[in-house]
């Protein structure tokens, strides 16, 4: 699986750009505030509808223009495929595959599979569970398509049965139609749950070896799928708070609430780990990440680094660049320090400057 070329029209801070990707390693390199981790937003956008940081579309598109366009020729098993993506600032975005246009976004989900890893998923362990969830969520929207179904209609009726508690309030005899949307909740969720489960234990079968490694064999690490309810349970949650959800006009219990936890040995990284530990802990988990798409897709993925090797000790940055060979990465940094001291070969090096970007 591989990026042949991008081009990108009215994006971000780029009037216009066509770069083509080298299979293996790329590098773009340049001062902060560019526009490097720009291609990687568009990269990741346009394989999976979604920015990695959350942005609005009308927030990527050029502020003086009213429109974006995005182009990606990509090779999937040999085949090659076209994605087009069409930003509007005042109406929904238009994608096409191959020329087509499709109806909704998750038909574009699974196309090509991409691994993100940035600065901020270094603190994941330690930050929010939202941080966690997300991470999960993009994954298996990636590699399931039942997940993305049964996700979105599970976050329609979370945001549906919200919007009720709120009319409640003002108006009591709403109160017995709450029970449509917990049965919305429960079918879906029910499905969000198994799912996650599953893949925190197919992850639990790389971790340990991985993280072993990487600690000198000195440590494992494992996850552990904390719930914020069971199946078998939710139901009864929903019925039994629906007082409080009231109150607090929202949705208390569900699959929005879960977290995961990094333990090794019996210690939870998030509470008792240091920072060395808990940055080796979300290495290993992108490592693992990767390992896991090779193993359901029989494909490599395509591998985004966003400036984050000088985040690393020169022992993780050797061995990330190790794991990376038999991958497309686009990677981007402030200067070539890490490759050189590292003494690793990369194969296209492209100097990015005010949204212009030169290979080299």
């Amino acid at each position: 699986m591989k990026i042949n070329q991008l081009e990108l029209s009215e994006f971000r801070n780029y009037e216009s750009l066509s770069v083509e990707f080298d299979p293996s390693v790329n590098i773009l390199y340049g001062d902060n505030a560019q526009g490097k981790t720009n291609v990687l937003e568009a990269i990741y956008l346009c394989g999976t509808t979604k920015s990695h940081k959350g942005s609005k579309e009308k927030e990527m598109i050029r502020l003086s223009s009213e429109e974006s366009h995005i182009r990606m020729q990509i090779e999937k098993a040999g085949i090659p495929h076209r994605i087009d993506m069409h930003l509007r600032k005042n109406k929904t975005k238009g994608v096409a595959i191959d020329g087509i246009p499709i109806k909704r976004s998750s038909e574009l989900m699974g196309l090509l599979h991409i691994v993100f890893f940035s600065p901020e998923d270094l603190s994941m362990i330690k930050n929010g569970p939202g941080e966690r969830r997300r991470f999960i969520d993009l994954e298996l929207c990636q590699l399931d398509p039942t997940y993305l179904y049964h996700l979105s209609n599970y976050n329609r009726a979370v945001n549906q049965r919200n919007n009720l508690l709120k009319q409640i309030g003002l108006n009591k005899s709403l109160k017995d139609t709450v029970e449509v949307w917990d049965s919305q909740l429960m079918e879906h969720g029910s499905v969000i749950i198994d799912t996650r489960r599953r893949f925190v234990e197919e992850l639990n079968q790389l971790l340990p070896k991985i993280h072993a490694k990487l600690s000198g064999g000195k440590e494992e690490l494992y996850v552990r799928y904390e719930p914020n309810v069971t199946k078998q349970e939710f139901g009864q949650k929903l019925a039994m708070n629906l007082d409080r959800d009231l109150a607090l006009k929202a949705t208390g219990n569900g699959p929005h609430r879960d977290d995961i936890s990094f333990y090794v040995g019996d210690k939870n990284l998030k509470s008792f780990g240091s920072q060395g530990q808990q940055r080796t802990a979300a290495l290993s988990l992108k490592l693992a990440e990767i390992e896991l798409v090779r193993s359901k897709i029989k494909e490599s993925p395509v591998l985004l680094l966003d400036d984050v090797l000088s985040e690393l000790d020169r022992n993780r940055q050797s061995y990330l660049l190790e794991s990376i060979t038999d991958l497309q990465t686009i990677i981007t940094c402030t200067g070539l320090e890490e490759f050189v001291d590292n003494k690793k070969r990369y194969h296209k090096i492209f100097h990015v400057v005010e949204g212009i970007i030169s290979e080299i």
